[in-house]
């Protein structure tokens, strides 16, 4: 049985993971986008007015939106920007994780309360 079909040689180019890396890396935006709005629609009556687009859930109707929208947008461009190309998953994996785990700080009740 012939298995050198998978088995990947120096001269065979490396395939693009530039979609993958803009999915994970929109994420992490969006994730903390989510916690942002949050906050300032926690903190601030005036962004907690423009937040509201459905009354009965007050802000957090306006807030997953914007969150939503902000997640989509970057995952579009960075998509249009990196999906033939080989990106370096180190640093756009360590700025996901940045921001998805300061966004469970900006949404944790104790840390919160104290800004």
């Amino acid at each position: 049985m012939n298995t050198s079909d998978s088995v990947v040689s120096p001269d065979t180019p490396a395939m693009p993971n530039g979609s993958g890396a803009a999915a994970i890396l929109s994420a992490g935006v969006g994730s903390f986008a989510l916690a942002v709005l949050a906050f300032a629609g926690d903190k601030s009556a005036n962004i907690r007015n423009v937040l509201i687009l459905y009354k009965p859930t007050g802000a957090l109707s306006g807030v997953t939106t914007a969150a939503i929208l902000i997640w989509l947008l970057i995952w579009g461009i960075l998509e249009w920007r990196w999906a033939k190309k080989t990106v370096a998953m180190g640093p756009i994996s360590v700025a996901a994780l940045t921001l998805l785990g300061l966004s469970f700080l900006l949404t944790f009740p104790p840390i919160i309360d104290r800004l």
